[in-house]
């Protein structure tokens, strides 16, 4: 007779056995399909506002040094679009 020990983890199973076999299940989402929606929107909406930015940036031809500010925006247009893709 083999015996299992279960370890739950942050929405994971992991099951250990003599042989050292390791199942993981997904992740339940912590966040409604609204909400999701909305992170999604939020990042694909910062992603055009920040490409317009970058745009007239380079069309007005600013300092280059300016476009680092750039960075913050499409941080925030990543996080909502990964957010929403991971459900979190």
């Amino acid at each position: 007779m083999t015996t299992t020990n279960k370890l739950y983890f942050s929405g994971f199973k992991i099951s250990d056995s003599q042989q050292g076999e390791e199942i993981v299940e997904s992740c339940i989402a912590n966040i409604s399909p609204r909400e999701r929606q909305l992170r999604m929107r939020f990042g694909v909406v910062m992603f055009f506002v920040s490409i317009m930015f970058l745009v007239a940036l380079v069309a007005f031809d600013v300092n280059p040094l300016w476009r680092l500010l750039l960075f913050v925006m499409f941080t925030a247009a990543a996080t909502g679009y990964f957010e929403a893709k991971d459900k979190t």
